[in-house]
């Protein structure tokens, strides 16, 4: 049987601030990306186009292109098969970005996740046992007690009614 290659892809931009940059990978987690400290370990030349990133406006014209963060203004030119310089967006593969970037955990993530977990050894449930009765994996229960994944609220729902056997209610203040 042939093992599946996981590829990371970048599903959508959460937000930019000057030279950070959030985004949700497909794996479910939501990272920062901090490419001033990126550019460091790429040691760019000062003449290299992609010194232009490092002006934050430029750098905000980020657009996800091919599940990947792409920039159309830098100057970059590859040659064709006809040895005709062409104009091409300088992007950054989803798997370099998922080595250089770092959890984003927001507040309401750390609380559900926290709620999970304290609820769960509550109930005396390992997290293989939750994850069985939900219907989800050990390893994505882990993620989400360790603020590591976002979470569906159809998913959560799962988890809290049928895994763990309460009610789950959710107020809007």
């Amino acid at each position: 049987m042939r093992r599946k290659i996981k590829i990371p892809r970048i599903l959508k931009i959460n937000w930019i601030k000057g030279l950070s940059i959030s985004v949700v990978f497909n794996n479910g987690e939501s990272r920062i990306i901090d490419f001033k400290k990126f550019f460091k370990k790429l040691e760019i030349n000062n003449d290299s186009p992609i010194m232009i990133l490092k002006d934050s406006d430029e750098f905000g014209k980020a657009e996800l292109k091919n599940n990947t963060l792409s920039w159309s203004n830098v100057e970059q030119f590859i040659t064709d098969k006809n040895s005709k310089k062409v104009k091409v967006p300088f992007e950054i593969g989803a798997d370099v970005l998922l080595k250089y970037s770092s959890t984003e955990v927001t507040g309401i993530t750390s609380k559900i996740g926290r709620l999970v977990r304290d609820t769960r050894i509550k109930s005396g449930l390992t997290q293989k046992e939750l994850a069985i009765k939900s219907g989800t994996s050990r390893n994505y229960i882990s993620r989400i007690e360790n603020d590591r994944s976002d979470i569906e609220l159809d998913t959560l729902r799962k988890i809290i009614e049928t895994g763990l056997g309460k009610h789950l209610e959710i107020n809007v203040k």
